[in-house]
């Protein structure tokens, strides 16, 4: 299905509103179309008028020009505001409906997709592309349907005052089309490829205003200056090839649409020398060139503004063709009431083509906690990754409570789950909203209870405007120990019965891990807890310690029974002490 017809489901629900807008858009424009008549009244009838006195000559004048003053000064203005709202109304409408479609389809895309794809590219999609389909609805849907009726009525107009005159104006036509024909399929090309490199230099500025800090600590600024310049240069280049060719277009079809009232005035002057024309006539004929070029013109202006929406129609729905790793299954129930055994039956997980956990068997009970060591890129973050389906297994089932996890709606999944990552993301809002994002209908005493289970609550107060305090984009203004506090706080706050830490306290000092530490454990308490660990004395006090090494389980068993075979784990955390 083309661009074009996919659109057209976003525009459907307002097609009488459409329609509406294109019916007031006549009548204002059949107001202009009078002015030549009046035009060959004036001069033919009024100027031309031998039986007429001057006296009937200016109230016949008087009269008319009170009645156009009327219909211009009263009739016109409220039919222009109403085209003029409607036709921005429902675009913007239009364009809010994607963006809502985009946004749902953004948080169903899979994360092999955003680990492949920059941020700024999808916000380009989002925001630049979608905003550029707008002029297809304002002209593709309302203008272009008016130019062309105001054309034919023009030419119908034309018709009956003189045929051959007619003829003279519109030969000229074909050439038109040939010339839209010729130019805009390349400019469609050359707009997708302009958009393309602009959506990755905004890719590419997004994440380097991320990074400024790290910039700074490497005094990389010139070097970054470069780089930008790289993908600056490439989007100025696309940018002149396309503007290139633009020109050239405005160039043929300019020259045209000059051409061709040169040939309509000598046409017309020599018909009137002769005597076969009034000169009211010759004089509204030629005022009517204007109004049929016009909006020609505008039509020729139109394709072009048209070409650079549908590029961004193909890149809007290129994105949204992205396909969901994660899926539903249509028999896919809703995960409740779960007590929390976690199962893995031999399960391995592929990650472009290269498996990377191979035969994972484990059995977690309901409210016990289990701890994964082992040297970084072993798979330990991987694993847990599979459980609230980030990623789907490859070979064999994860099961909760017995149940394969893939029988299970996603959402409803990830209800039971609460996750606290090394690096917790904070919205750029309120402590008390990013608190509440754990549960949005939670009261303000349940926030605050969350908070103080979090050893959050005593910093919160000493904050200058307490919970209403703006943490800055991704928590900037909070140190790395508060900003885990507020995660787990929202945890709490969502009352999952499986929890997941993903090297929660790696990060942080050891009174901040101490403090943290507390939470967690208290947070804990009675739930399925899975665990990821870089120091291992924060995890002596777990059921079960799993020590994953190349994607394989090399050895679980607890603390003590670890440290007594005196292997790998043994080794890692004598090493861990001695660096203490």
């Amino acid at each position: 299905m083309s661009s074009i017809k996919r659109y057209f489901v976003f525009v459907k629900p307002y097609k009488w509103k459409i329609v509406a807008t294109i019916i007031i858009g006549l009548v204002k424009f059949s107001f202009p179309l009078t002015i030549p008549l009046i035009l060959k009244y004036v001069v033919d009838n009024i100027l031309g008028g031998n039986t007429l006195s001057d006296s009937e000559k200016l109230t016949r004048l008087f009269y008319l020009m009170g009645f156009m003053f009327v219909i211009f000064g009263l009739l016109r203005p409220p039919v222009e505001y109403y085209r003029q709202y409607y036709a921005q109304w429902v675009a913007n409408k239009i364009l809010y409906d994607i963006r809502r479609k985009l946004f749902d389809h953004i948080q169903r895309l899979s994360m092999r997709f955003y680990a492949n794809t920059r941020v700024g590219e999808v916000i380009s999609r989002v925001i630049n592309d979608v905003e550029q389909t707008k002029t297809f609805v304002i002209t593709g849907l309302m203008n272009v349907w008016l130019d062309t009726a105001t054309i034919f009525i023009a030419i119908a107009i034309m018709f009956t005052m003189n045929v051959k005159l007619t003829i003279v104006s519109i030969i000229l036509f074909p050439v038109y089309a040939f010339t839209v024909k010729y130019f805009y399929g390349r400019l469609r090309h050359l707009t997708r490829v302009r958009s393309q490199a602009l959506a990755e230099v905004q890719g590419h500025l997004h994440e380097r205003v991320q990074g400024i800090s790290l910039i700074r600590s490497f005094s990389a600024e010139e070097h970054e200056e470069k780089e930008f310049d790289k993908h600056n240069g490439n989007f100025l280049k696309r940018a002149v090839d396309h503007t290139s060719w633009n020109a050239k277009t405005f160039a043929v079809i300019n020259t045209v649409t000059d051409l061709a009232p040169l040939l309509v005035i000598g046409y017309a002057g020599y018909y009137a020398i002769k005597g076969g024309l009034s000169v009211g006539t010759m004089v509204a004929f030629v005022t009517y060139i204007d109004r049929l070029y016009s909006p020609l013109r505008r039509l020729v202006n139109a394709s072009t503004t048209l070409t650079q929406a549908i590029a961004s129609m193909d890149r809007v729905f290129e994105f949204m063709d992205e396909k969901y790793d994660i899926e539903d299954k249509p028999d896919a129930k809703e995960c409740k009431n779960i007590k929390g055994r976690v199962t893995f039956e031999n399960v391995s997980f592929s990650y472009e083509d290269e498996e990377v956990l191979h035969n994972i068997s484990l059995d977690v009970p309901s409210g016990k906690s289990t701890a994964f060591v082992g040297m970084s890129g072993g798979g330990k973050s991987t694993i847990i990754s599979l459980i609230p389906r980030f990623y789907d297994v490859s070979k064999g089932v994860l099961r909760i409570d017995g149940e394969d996890i893939r029988s299970f709606k996603v959402r409803s999944l990830r209800d039971q789950i609460g996750i606290v990552m090394q690096d917790n993301v904070l919205f750029s809002d309120s402590i008390r909203a990013n608190i509440a994002f754990g549960n949005p209908e939670a009261s303000e005493a349940e926030i605050i209870e969350s908070a103080k289970a979090a050893n959050a609550h005593d910093f919160i107060l000493e904050l200058p405007e307490g919970y209403d305090t703006k943490v800055g984009e991704r928590g900037v203004k909070l140190s790395g120990g508060q900003k885990q506090r507020i995660a787990i706080a929202r945890v709490f706050l969502k009352n999952p019965p499986i929890l997941i830490f993903d090297e929660a306290t790696s990060a942080l000092d050891l009174e901040s891990e101490h403090i943290i530490q507390e939470a967690v454990e208290k947070l804990a308490k009675n739930r399925t807890t899975f665990i990821v660990a870089h120091r291992l004395s924060t995890i002596t006090h777990v059921d079960e310690i799993v020590l994953v090494e190349n994607g394989r389980i090399k050895e679980r068993g607890s603390h003590e029974e670890l440290m007594k075979k005196k292997g790998s784990y043994y080794s890692l955390f004598s090493v861990q002490q001695l660096d203490g």
